[in-house]
């Protein structure tokens, strides 16, 4: 007897693994640095892990208006990360004095954690090096912690690159034609 496999089968594989308590929980960010020199510690807010993908048109010569549409270049926002400055301040600015002086892009990952710090969600980043960093205007009467932002570039997060396998003579072409 054969089980019927549900389409959602991986969404509800997910839900039943994370259970409810993560459901409304407050949730922080690890960015986990491969170089373990350089290991950001946890954030509060990341902005920026989006991608998105060019439109490229295709008009077909010989039928008319027709037009065939596919996704061109792949493009990554830069990524934002803020917190409260602390204690991993003085990495990042270790960090950010020694790309200063021999630049070297990095790898690591970005982890969305749960209130018990357990990863619930990562974006692997192949490469990416900072490109801004500042912290808030310190105010000792405003009673708010002054908060440090790091920007990051980088070259993605999807598994996408294609290798040199990929187009030996062998592999096959995929066409729309």
């Amino acid at each position: 007897m054969s089980v019927a496999r549900s389409p959602f089968g991986t969404a509800e594989k997910a839900e039943s693994t994370a259970g409810s308590l993560t459901v409304g929980m407050t949730h922080r960010y690890a960015v986990l640095i491969d170089n373990v020199a350089y290991h950001l510690g946890g954030w509060s807010r990341v902005t920026g892990l989006s991608v998105s993908w060019q439109q490229v048109e295709h008009r077909v010569g010989d039928r008319g208006n027709q037009v065939w549409l596919f996704p061109g270049a792949t493009r990554y926002e830069p990524i934002t990360l803020s917190r409260a400055a602390g204690p991993y301040s003085r990495v990042v600015q270790h960090w950010l004095t020694q790309t200063s002086k021999q630049p070297q892009p990095q790898s690591g990952t970005i982890q969305l954690v749960d209130f018990a710090g357990i990863p619930m969600v990562q974006w692997r980043l192949s490469e990416f090096f900072p490109i801004a960093w500042s912290v808030d205007s310190f105010d000792a009467a405003g009673a708010k912690p002054a908060i440090e932002t790091l920007k990051l570039a980088h070259t993605g997060f999807l598994d996408d690159d294609l290798n040199s396998s990929a187009l030996s003579p062998t592999s096959p072409m995929l066409s729309p034609f």
